[in-house]
C-alpha cells in the first residue's frame, strides 16, 4: 500500500527551493509541501530561545495539518539551532536537517584554507564549531557571517538588481591569503546562497570551489523515505504555503516556476 502523505520542506524564505529541486530529482514520486515561513524571515535575526519556540510551534501545527512522512528543515540556521529540540518534541517523526558541508570541504581542499559563508546565527552555533573540531582540525576554517545575503538572494530571484559591489562586500572576507596559500573552498552554509553562486563567481577575487549541500541533503532524505515504484496521483500537486498568509504576484510566479501551487 502506497503512502500518500507528503514530505514537508521548511525554510524561512525561498532558499529551500535549491533543496526542493534536488529532492524532486531523487524522489520524483513523492508529494511535496514547501513551507515558506515568511512571517519569521529572516531567522538569523532571531534570538535562540524565541526561534526554537517558534519552530516547535510551527512544526507542530504543520504535523497536525499535513501528517507528513518526513520533515526536511532546509535551513542551516534553523536546524543547527533547533534540530535536536524538534526531534525531542516530535520523537515519532522523521527529520532531515541541513548543516554546513564542512566535512566534504575538508576532504577536498588542497590549500587547507576553507571559508564557511553563513548567516550570523549559523556562525554562532556550537554545532558549527563542533563540525570543524570533528572534521576539519587540520584546516584553517574561517567563519563568515552575512546579515544581508539571504535577503539579497530573495531580491535576485524576484528579478531585482543586486549590485556587484554589494555582493563583494558580503563575500570578500571569505578570501584569505597565507603566503603562497589561498582559500580554495567556500561552503555555502545557507540554502539561499546557491541562487547567487554565479554572481559570486563573477565578483570573486580568484576562483574557488563553492560547495552547495543541496544534493547531499536530498540524498539523505532519499535514504529515510521509501520511494514508491509507480507514478503518484497527479491530482495531488506539490504546494507552497506562506506562513504570513499572503503571497504577492512575484512570489506566486516564482513558486509556479518550481512547480508549486500556492
Amino acid at each position: 500500500m502506497r503512502d500518500h502523505r507528503p514530505i514537508l520542506i521548511l525554510d524561512s524564505g525561498v532558499g529551500g527551493l535549491t533543496v526542493l529541486r534536488e529532492v524532486r530529482f531523487k524522489l520524483p514520486f513523492e508529494r511535496l509541501v514547501y513551507v515558506v515561513d515568511d512571517a519569521g524571515f529572516p531567522y538569523g535575526a532571531w534570538g535562540e530561545e524565541p526561534l526554537t519556540a517558534r519552530l516547535i510551534g510551527l512544526v507542530g501545527a504543520l504535523i497536525e495539518a499535513h501528517d507528513p512522512k518526513a520533515i526536511l528543515i532546509a535551513c542551516n540556521t534553523a536546524f543547527t539551532l533547533a534540530g535536536e529540540a524538534l526531534r525531542d518534541a516530535f520523537p515519532a517523526r522523521v527529520f532531515v536537517g541541513t548543516v554546513p558541508a564542512i566535512k566534504p570541504a575538508a576532504r577536498r581542499t588542497r590549500s587547507g584554507l576553507i571559508s564557511v559563508l553563513a548567516t550570523p546565527g549559523t556562525v554562532r552555533r556550537a554545532y558549527t564549531r563542533d563540525l570543524i573540531d570533528t572534521h576539519a582540525r587540520e584546516c584553517h576554517v574561517r567563519l563568515v557571517g552575512s546579515d544581508r545575503l539571504a535577503a539579497m538572494s530573495e531580491d535576485h530571484l524576484r528579478g531585482e538588481d543586486v549590485g556587484d559591489a554589494a555582493l563583494l562586500a558580503e563575500i570578500q572576507d571569505c578570501f584569505l591569503e597565507d603566503g603562497a596559500r589561498r582559500t580554495d573552498i567556500v561552503v555555502l552554509a545557507c540554502t539561499h546562497y546557491p541562487f547567487l553562486v554565479n554572481r559570486f563567481r563573477e565578483v570573486s577575487p580568484w576562483p574557488v570551489d563553492w560547495i552547495d549541500p543541496a544534493e547531499a541533503i536530498a540524498r539523505q532524505l532519499a535514504r529515510v523515505v521509501a520511494e514508491v515504484a509507480d507514478a503518484r496521483d497527479r491530482e495531488a500537486p506539490d504546494t507552497a504555503i506562506f506562513t504570513s498568509g499572503t503571497c504577492n504576484a512575484a512570489s506566486r510566479q516564482l513558486m509556479a516556476g518550481f512547480g508549486l501551487l500556492v
